[in-house]
Formats: C-alpha cells, sequence, structure tokens
C-alpha cells in the first residue's frame, strides 16, 4: 500500500507555483489554474513539465541506474550510509527531503535505520529511477522534477539530504524551515584514487573540506575513509557511477577489469550545515 497523498498539499505547481491539491476522485494534483499532474500507479508525481526537460529522458539511464544499484546493493557504500542515518537520527527531522534520491537507496537506509519517525520525500530527474524507487519504498512521497525548480512549499522541510547530488542554493533555502538542516556527502580527498589513476597521468587530491552553499553555516563534518575490493564487474559499476566515466575508453575499462585484487580507497566527507536566518 502507497502512503496516501495528503489532502493538505506540500506541492507547487512547476507551471505558474500555485499550491497544488490533491483530487482523490482523478488520483491527480491539480492547481488553482487548472493545471494538472497525474499519480502514476506505482505511487510517484511527476512534475517535470516537458518545457523543463533537456532531453528525452533527463537522468540516468536504464545502464547507469543498473550500475548504480549492482554497486550500492554490494554493500560497498554501507558505511558512509551508516554515518549518515545516524547524523539524521541524532537531529530527529520531522519532514526530509532526500535530494537526487535515485532508486532511493539512502532514503531506505534512513526508513530502516532511524528510530524517529520522519516523513520521507525523495526528488530526481530520472523518471525510471523515481518509479523504480516507488516500488521499493512505497511509505515515501516520490517526485519527479528537477533540483534547480523544486515543486515544494517555501520551509516545508527541517532536514535535506545530498549525496553527490547538484542543487541550486536558493532552492535549498527556500525549502527548508528556518534553521533547517542541510547534511551533503561529497567526494574525500583520496576518493576512489586507484580508479582515477587508470584515467589521468597526474591525479589531483578533492578538497578536504566541501563548500558550503550560501546561507548556511558549518556546523559538524566527518570523514569517512575505508578500502574496498569489488570484482571486476563491480568496479566497472562503480566507474559508470562517477563523473570522470566518460574519459575511460575501452582499453581503460579492460585494464580496470583486469587488476588482479584492486584495492581502491573510498573516502567521503560528511558536512552537516543549518540555514541562517534571513
Amino acid at each position: 500500500m502507497h502512503q496516501p497523498h495528503q489532502p493538505i498539499s506540500c506541492y507547487v505547481c512547476p507551471l505558474c507555483a500555485a499550491s497544488l491539491q490533491l483530487n482523490q476522485s482523478a488520483k491527480s494534483y491539480v492547481c488553482e489554474n487548472n493545471h494538472h499532474f497525474d499519480l502514476a500507479k506505482e505511487g510517484y508525481l511527476n512534475l517535470l513539465p516537458v518545457q523543463f526537460k533537456h532531453s528525452a529522458e533527463p537522468g540516468d539511464n536504464k545502464q547507469m541506474m543498473q550500475a548504480r544499484r549492482e554497486f550500492l546493493e554490494a554493500g560497498y557504500y554501507e558505511p558512509m550510509a551508516r554515518a549518515v542515518t545516524m547524523l539524521i537520527d541524532e537531529n530527529r527531522p520531522e519532514r526530509l527531503l532526500d535530494l537526487g534520491c535515485g532508486e532511493g537507496y539512502y532514503s531506505r537506509k534512513v526508513e530502516t535505520c532511524c528510530a524517529n519517525p520522519i516523513v520521507l520525500h525523495g526528488v530526481d530527474i530520472a523518471k525510471l529511477a523515481i518509479a523504480a524507487a516507488a516500488k521499493k519504498q512505497p511509505n515515501a512521497r516520490l517526485t519527479v522534477a528537477s533540483a534547480n525548480r523544486l515543486p515544494y512549499a517555501a520551509q516545508y522541510f527541517d532536514f535535506v539530504l545530498r549525496v553527490f547530488a547538484p542543487s541550486d542554493d536558493n532552492e535549498l533555502r527556500r525549502v527548508l524551515k528556518p534553521s533547517g538542516l542541510l547534511l551533503t556527502v561529497t567526494p574525500g580527498p583520496r576518493h576512489l584514487w586507484q580508479l582515477k589513476q587508470f584515467i589521468y597521468a597526474q591525479v589531483k587530491e578533492h578538497a578536504l573540506e566541501s563548500v558550503v552553499p550560501q546561507g548556511f553555516d558549518r556546523i559538524d563534518t566527518q570523514r569517512i575513509s575505508y578500502k574496498i575490493t569489488p570484482n571486476a564487474q563491480q568496479r566497472i559499476a562503480l566507474l559508470q557511477m562517477t563523473p570522470f566515466a566518460w574519459r575511460a575508453d575501452q582499453s581503460v575499462q579492460q585494464a580496470i577489469k583486469d587488476a588482479a585484487g584492486l584495492e581502491i580507497d573510498t573516502d567521503f566527507i560528511l558536512t552537516l550545515a543549518i540555514k541562517t536566518t534571513d
């Protein structure tokens, strides 16, 4: 059973920014200007109008989704995910937005590992990913939308989770309550160092501290670092998850596959920041 969508809506129309209200009988949301958005049979809401798309199917394609799923479900990022859920649980949010949620790997961890009940929302530009997430996490409220045009009412969330996800600083501030929290996961200095050595002549370290968006103050930083030894297929899946995958031609991919017992550094920076007063 999907969590019932509430009559009092958190959503705003992506076309005119008016409040969207649920029409129970039609299973759709409608605004005062009569813009309609149907709930999908899987329970998610698509608030990415065609005129806002930059391609026919924005976001991760099926191949990229499959790679991400194979790697994450193998548990290699589990220690980082546990640290994320601990930080969230300590701060006891009521409403959390998983920004760029994909198939919902992290929000499912939050749902199963946090002791305090949280109303979970997830947003991603990839419809395929949101549809898959909705099947796996029926209690979450999942939306297809752009991070640059978040279709939520102002100050609706008290917590936003952003794992390797691009976003718009102004939109983050807009949807968070006063003193709302933003938890960002970014690559640490040595993240995937050994993979990069196959691709770049000179490998550069990431910054030790992530940049905190304008309008936020840093309140906590954690560094989570450990080594993993994925098999040949999992290494390629991991590569497909990275922004430097497009640089890896077939010979580079073969070399990554053939490297016996390759040990890879994972290195994550978790940054917790609070929204400052306007």
